[in-house]
């Protein structure tokens, strides 16, 4: 049996909160990148939002991280911009990505792949370029073919489940 630790009020602050912090973090990242002039293009599941929000916002679904592209040559100036809004860049394991704070975890850090680079090697094509973005508010993201393309490229069940929803 499994023993239910909150309920009412407070589960659905729980909830709130967990949702906020992605969205407060997303917001942190492409303030500060647009900021420092660094571009980027905002993926994932994010992005996915952005896009899905615009047609039927019934069938928008929370997202656990950030994911971005930048360029490679950009990084050292990404990691400036972002360690002067509290994230810690750290590379593990071939993935790079920026920590929120000294204690946070990978599973809720921004992810960073780069554009022109494969992510993973059997993948049959790159991570797009990140010259063309579309600008949804203030963040940049990828035009929708191009997020469609990089989703259908990894084929994850995830990525599935996000063109259903595009």
């Amino acid at each position: 049996m499994v023993e239910i630790k909150y309920s009412g009020d407070e589960l659905w602050a729980r909830i709130e909160r967990a949702v906020e912090k992605v969205k407060e973090r997303l917001r942190r990242v492409t303030k500060a990148l647009n900021e420092a002039e660094v571009p980027y293009a905002v993926i994932g599941g994010n992005a996915v939002q952005h896009w899905v929000a615009q047609v039927d916002e019934s069938v928008v679904r929370n997202t656990r991280d950030v994911d971005i592209i930048l360029n490679e040559s950009d990084l050292d100036r990404a990691i400036a911009a972002l360690e002067q809004v509290g994230f810690i860049y750290r590379r593990a394991k071939s993935v790079s990505m920026f920590l929120d704070g000294p204690d946070a975890k990978a599973r809720d850090a921004v992810h960073v792949v780069f554009a022109g680079k494969k992510v993973r090697q059997e993948y049959p094509e790159p991570v797009p370029e990140i010259d063309n973005y579309e600008l949804i508010e203030d963040a940049r993201t990828l035009p929708l073919e191009a997020l469609v393309r990089m989703k259908l490229t990894s084929h994850r069940l995830k990525d599935r489940v996000h063109i259903q929803d595009m």
